[in-house]
């Protein structure tokens, strides 16, 4: 018996029908998934993460995807429930491994759990993935920690020359370049770096305090010594500004503006090296030797500072003449 081809018509047109009513399901489930991600998005612009994870859990609940899991995930962070964060992030990247946020977020875990060594895989994963720039220079900070925590700083300083060269500025980033350029001797760097963090967050005093470091370090002690006076506007017994300020005192001939700074710092910060320094090379100039060797001789214990290996062989050495 021969079957009509006009039966396979209706069959045809019912199967494209049914297509289009769950193509039509499947747009309107998306969209219901993306309203609720930017609901819970919107909450936490406004600092309401607990009411933020409501909404993500309903996102979650309606579709298990890389946003959703990483939605909730920053709602867990800002909550400081890590357990929950770290399988969130697990999750999203199970679900796609080439997520640039998903490794980020991983990263940023594992930075805060002290493992520099995980925290560098995922952020160079990340940079590898990102699609944008916003989140390869923010991926290059993240990167850049990691690698100064695994003390390898030549690499940390290119990771976070990329991200500046990217064009984004972050504040604490920048400070820890800052400080591996200072590291590296590289002061005419760092200086450059920190003349942009006083502009970005002019009420940070360690910026200003650094800036008059660099400044000294460079011999440009007409420059330093507003940078220190700028410190101590904000805090009159900063001890490190004080110390800054007593040491170009002392490269500049006032004896005694030196040494009342240089007490007040060590009142306030026994055990800074710096103003140690300062104070053993003032009792030198008094001929307060054992005084002074006492000063030096802890400041190296405390740490590498500047031209104290060179007082120490001149002036405290057993082989060296004394003074009279």
């Amino acid at each position: 018996m021969m079957v009509s081809p006009f039966r396979i018509v209706p069959c045809f047109r019912t199967f494209v029908l049914i297509a289009i009513a769950m193509a039509g399901a499947i747009t309107s489930h998306s969209q219901s998934v993306q309203l609720l991600l930017v609901r819970a998005d919107s909450l936490m612009d406004v600092d309401k993460p607990q009411r933020a994870l409501e909404i993500f859990d309903q996102a979650v609940k309606k579709e298990s995807s890389t946003a959703t899991h990483l939605g909730r995930a920053r709602a867990w962070y800002t909550l400081d429930r890590m357990d929950r964060f770290l399988q969130d992030v697990e999750k999203a990247l199970k679900i796609d491994s080439t997520s640039a946020e998903a490794h980020y977020q991983r990263a940023m875990y594992a930075l805060r759990a002290e493992d520099s060594a995980t925290a560098e895989y995922h952020a160079s994963r990340a940079i590898a993935h990102a699609k944008e720039n916003r989140m390869r220079a923010r991926s290059c900070y993240l990167r850049g920690e990691a690698l100064a925590g695994l003390k390898r700083n030549d690499t940390a300083i290119l990771a976070f020359e990329q991200a500046v060269a990217l064009g984004m500025e972050d504040v604490q980033g920048m400070r820890l370049l800052a400080r591996l350029y200072d590291n590296a001797d590289r002061n005419a760097d760092a200086l450059r770096i920190l003349e942009r963090l006083c502009e970005l967050d002019p009420s940070d005093i360690g910026h200003w305090t650094n800036r008059g470091y660099e400044l000294i370090m460079l011999g440009r002690y007409d420059e330093a010594l507003p940078m220190c006076e700028r410190a101590l506007e904000y805090d009159p017994d900063e001890p490190v500004a004080l110390s800054n300020r007593a040491y170009l005192y002392l490269k500049t001939g006032k004896e005694t503006e030196a040494w009342a700074d240089v007490e007040r710092s060590l009142r306030n910060f026994p055990s800074n090296p710096y103003a140690l320094r300062t104070r053993g090379m003032l009792r030198l100039r008094r001929g307060e030797r054992e005084k002074a060797c006492e000063d030096l001789s802890v400041a190296k214990a405390l740490g590498d500072v500047p031209e104290l290996d060179q007082l120490l062989k001149d002036n405290c050495s057993t082989s060296s003449p004394r003074r009279r």
